[in-house]
């Protein structure tokens, strides 16, 4: 399924996650999941592998448009002379003549620098070697300021996003802003599948906690990029098209929003 993004432009709604994938996985974890059906994958300069992840993408005989590819800039090269030096590593680095989503990794509002990066990244867009731009981890406030000041609206904001921790704020301003929410640690790093009601729904649906998350997402409306190294999850975290929750299956759901971050808070982190 293919969502499409307030510039006209679509991508595949569930993809996958490559965070803390190591180097020597990422290449093989890489066909592996382009053989079970993934056609977009987040990367990001931090993880250390877009190498691999550009290289297993055009090793595996699909043609370039086919992949969907996400990386984002990290703290350290905010500002616009410095993101435009490492906008180029990352292309590099992936050699696939192009990226399809950059995003600002973090807003890290004490060295306020989102501003100047964002123009780095219009500028960039404008070249044709980035294909879309966008956020990560910006509040609301983040999202506002950045577009008062910017020519060019993000086009979508990634976000910690999981049953136990929903961003409804989050998830209302970006979609007031048009800007389609994305979710990472979407299954709350698969700590809280014990949960019964998320049991209780398994049993329901006849599918496992982890896809009954997903599912819950991508109703949601949520662009989701669920992480995993083994086949099996690949295959079990992509089928999730041949059922749907029922209106009072997602009401349960929502009733688990108990404000668990796991990672930073955004307002003081970078």
């Amino acid at each position: 399924m293919n969502l499409t993004l307030n510039n006209g432009n679509t991508l595949p709604q569930l993809g996958l996650g490559v965070y803390k994938v190591d180097q020597a996985d990422a290449v093989q974890l890489m066909r592996e999941a382009i053989e079970v059906g993934y056609r977009r994958i987040d990367t990001a300069a931090l993880y250390g592998n877009e190498v691999e992840v550009g290289q297993g993408i055009r090793e595996s005989g699909l043609d370039r448009e086919e992949i969907f590819v996400t990386t984002k800039i990290w703290n350290d090269r905010q500002g616009f002379d410095e993101s435009l030096r490492a906008i180029d590593e990352s292309l590099s680095r992936l050699d696939l003549g192009y990226i399809d989503m950059l995003l600002i990794h973090w807003p890290s509002p004490a060295q306020d620098l989102y501003l100047e990066t964002w123009k780095a990244f219009e500028k960039v867009l404008a070249g044709g070697l980035v294909r879309n731009i966008g956020v990560s981890n910006f509040q609301p406030a983040h999202l506002e300021r950045l577009m008062a000041n910017s020519e060019v609206k993000p086009t979508i904001n990634q976000v910690e996003l999981h049953p136990f921790f929903q961003q409804r704020d989050v998830r209302s301003a970006d979609a007031a802003n048009q800007v389609l929410t994305e979710a990472w640690s979407p299954l709350a790093r698969a700590g809280k599948n014990d949960n019964p009601i998320l049991q209780s729904i398994a049993s329901e649906t006849g599918k496992t906690a982890s896809q009954v998350i997903i599912r819950w997402h991508l109703q949601l409306g949520n662009l989701v990029i669920p992480k995993t190294t083994h086949r099996e999850r690949l295959e079990e975290n992509f089928n999730v098209f041949d059922f749907t929750l029922s209106d009072e299956q997602m009401i349960r759901i929502a009733s688990l929003d108990e404000g668990l971050r796991t990672g930073p808070n955004p307002d003081e982190f970078g």
